[in-house]
C-alpha cells in the first residue's frame, strides 16, 4: 500500500495524469497515480437544453463546467495531500460523440453545439447511408453537415472547421485540431486499414451536387485522425491559464488524443480486444463488440466505429436510456417525502431496482416505453415516454420497475440481436458500467436476459471514462513499441483485477423475449403518441 506521503511526492513531481470526460449529465475529472490508482477528482452536474428545437449546451457552461471540475479536484488534492496541484505528467479530455460544433476561420462558433441527442437529420442520414452503402446514423457529425446543407443553412458559407465536443476542449487548449480514432469513426466512416477517413466515400460526398456548390474542403474540414499512444500537443500558456483559472497550473503538459465516450468506456472495462464487448447505460445506453471481420451486410441499426487502437467495433446504440427510470425515482422521491419518510436517493434506487427482480419474468403484461427523445432502431422520430397494460396485466411494483428495466434496453437488444444472432459475431465476454450497475446484481441480471451472454461489472467500471481517458493519458506517456494498448491493458492496468460475474436465468431470458414480442408490436402505441400527443 502506497503511504500518503508517497502520493503526495508522486503528484509534486508531476507523476500523475488528469482525465476529464464531458457525460451528458456530468462532468468529471478523476487524476490517477502512476500505478493507474485514483488520487482525486471533480465533477460538475449539468444538463442539455432545447433551444429552438436544438438540443445543445452553450459554450459558457463547457468552460464553467471544465474549470469547476478542475478546481473541485484542485481542492481535494491539497486537502488530501497537503499538495498544490502545478505539475500533471499527462492529461487526457474525452466527452460524448458525435453531434455538430462548426467554425469560422477566426474559430467562432457559426451555430450552437447541436448534440448527439438531435435526430432532425434523419433525410440526410439516409441519404448518406444509400450513398455510402454505410450505415450512417442521425447523430453523426457527417449527418449534421449534409442535413445542413440540404437546409441551405447561411452558415455554410464560413464553414472552416467542424469537430466533435471533446476536439473543441482540445483544441481551444493546445491549438491542435486532431481527434482520437474511436472519436472521429463517430464523425465519418473510417478505413480499418488506414486508420484515416475513408477516402473513397470522402470522394463520393464531395461529388454530390449539394456539397460541391459550397468552397469548404472536405479533406480539410474534419480534426486530423490519431490512434491511441499518440502525442497529440501540449497544454499551452493560454490553456494552462482556461483549464486552472487560479493560475497554477504549468504549461508543456502532453496530451493524449482527445476521445470519445464510446472509446473511455471500452478502456476503462478492458474490452478493446476482439471477442469482448461492454455496454454503457446511462442517459443513453449503447453496447460495443470488437469485430474478428467485417459484416456480411449494412444493417441500419448497428453503427461501425473503432477502439482507440483502430479495430472494428459493432455498436448497437440507442438514444434512450435511463432517463424516464429517473423520473419514474423522482414521483417516488417525492411520496416518501409526503409521508415524512427521508431516503436518500441511492437508497431509493437500490429499493426500486431490487423490486425488479421480483416481478414475473415478463413484466406481467405491463408495457412501458422510456422515449424521451426520438429512437431510430424503431422508427419513432420524438419521445413520449408511455407505461401501457391491460385491465388483467399484473400490475405490481416489480413488475412496474422490471418493464422500466426492460424496456430501457428494449431498442438496443433489437440491434445486439442483430449481431449476435443474424451477423453470428462472437462474444466471450460482456462487461457493463455506468450508473444502471451502481446496484449490485440488478442491471447484470437483465443485460444477462436481454443478450444471453453473462455481465461482468469490475470495481474500476464505477470511475467511468474520466478514468478511462486518464489511462489513454498515461498509456500516450508510457508509450514504446513493447506493447500494444490492449497488452498494456491486460497487463499492467488489470493485472489481478477479478470481476464480478451474472450468468443469464433461463426463466428471464425467456421472459425477456415474451416482452420483447409486447414491445415491438406495441411501437405503433408510441408512433401515435407522438402524433396525437402535441
Amino acid at each position: 500500500m502506497i503511504m500518503k506521503d508517497q502520493r503526495a511526492e508522486e503528484i509534486e513531481n508531476g507523476k500523475t495524469s488528469l482525465g476529464i470526460e464531458f457525460g451528458s449529465t456530468r462532468i468529471k475529472a478523476i487524476l490517477i497515480g502512476n500505478d493507474f490508482t485514483p488520487l482525486a477528482s471533480g465533477s460538475f452536474e449539468w444538463e442539455t437544453s432545447l433551444k429552438d428545437g436544438i438540443w445543445t449546451y452553450p459554450l459558457e457552461e463547457i468552460w464553467k463546467g471544465l474549470q469547476y471540475s478542475y478546481q473541485k479536484l484542485f481542492a481535494e488534492v491539497k486537502e488530501k495531500y497537503g499538495v498544490t496541484l502545478t505539475n500533471i505528467g499527462s492529461i487526457g479530455f474525452s466527452a460524448m460523440m458525435h453531434g455538430y460544433m462548426a467554425f469560422d476561420k477566426e474559430g467562432q462558433l457559426l451555430v450552437p453545439f447541436r448534440t448527439w441527442r438531435n435526430t432532425m437529420t434523419e433525410k440526410a442520414a439516409k441519404k448518406l447511408t444509400e450513398l455510402f452503402q454505410y450505415n450512417i446514423p442521425e447523430r453523426w457529425s457527417i449527418a449534421h453537415l449534409y442535413q445542413a446543407i440540404l437546409n441551405n443553412e447561411p452558415h455554410l458559407e464560413k464553414l472552416d472547421f467542424m469537430t466533435t465536443l471533446a476536439g473543441y476542449i482540445h483544441w481551444q487548449l493546445t491549438n491542435e485540431k486532431v481527434l482520437g480514432i474511436c472519436d472521429a469513426s463517430g464523425m465519418f466512416p473510417i478505413d480499418i486499414n488506414t486508420h484515416d477517413y475513408d477516402e473513397a466515400l470522402l470522394k463520393k460526398f464531395t461529388n454530390l451536387p449539394d456539397v460541391a456548390k459550397y468552397s469548404f474542403d472536405i479533406n480539410k474540414l474534419f480534426p486530423k485522425v490519431l490512434l491511441a499512444g499518440a502525442n497529440a500537443g501540449t497544454l499551452t500558456a493560454e490553456g494552462a491559464k482556461m483549464l486552472d483559472v487560479s493560475g497554477n497550473l504549468k504549461s508543456g503538459i502532453p496530451i493524449c488524443p482527445p476521445e470519445g465516450d464510446a472509446g473511455t468506456g471500452m478502456v476503462a472495462t478492458n474490452s478493446i480486444a476482439p471477442r469482448t464487448g461492454n455496454i454503457s447505460a446511462g442517459t443513453s445506453i449503447f453496447a460495443m463488440i470488437v469485430l474478428e471481420k467485417t459484416l456480411s451486410r449494412l444493417h441500419t441499426e448497428i453503427d461501425l466505429v473503432t477502439t482507440p487502437s483502430g479495430d472494428l467495433v459493432g455498436m448497437a446504440h440507442a438514444n434512450n436510456g435511463f432517463s424516464d427510470v429517473d423520473a419514474w425515482v423522482n414521483v417516488f422521491q417525492q411520496f416518501t417525502e409526503a409521508i415524512n419518510v427521508k431516503l436518500s436517493k441511492e437508497l431509493l434506487y437500490m429499493a426500486l431496482y431490487s423490486q425488479a427482480l421480483l416481478g414475473d419474468p415478463d413484466c406481467g403484461g405491463v408495457l412501458a416505453y422510456n422515449y424521451f427523445a426520438g429512437e431510430s432502431i424503431t422508427g419513432v422520430a420524438e419521445g413520449r415516454p408511455l407505461v401501457v397494460r391491460k385491465p388483467k396485466s399484473h400490475f405490481t411494483l416489480p413488475n412496474l420497475m422490471r418493464a422500466h428495466l426492460f424496456t430501457a434496453l428494449g431498442a438496443l437488444k433489437i440491434g445486439m440481436d442483430i449481431l449476435l444472432k443474424e451477423e453470428e459475431v462472437k462474444l466471450d465476454k460482456l462487461l457493463g458500467h455506468g450508473g444502471l450497475f451502481k446496484t449490485p446484481i440488478v442491471g447484470q441480471s437483465a443485460v444477462a436476459a436481454a443478450v444471453n451472454t453473462p455481465v461482468s461489472v469490475m470495481t474500476t467500471a464505477g470511475e467511468g471514462g474520466a478514468w478511462g481517458i486518464a489511462i489513454l493519458a498515461n498509456f500516450m506517456e508510457k508509450n514504446n513499441s513493447d506493447f500494444t494498448l490492449s497488452e498494456f491493458l491486460s497487463k499492467q492496468v488489470f493485472a489481478g483485477y477479478v470481476a464480478d460475474e451474472v450468468k443469464p436465468d433461463e426463466k428471464d431470458v425467456v421472459g425477456f423475449e415474451q416482452f420483447m414480442n409486447y414491445y415491438k408490436a406495441g411501437i405503433e402505441i408510441e408512433k401515435s403518441a407522438v402524433e396525437h400527443l402535441i
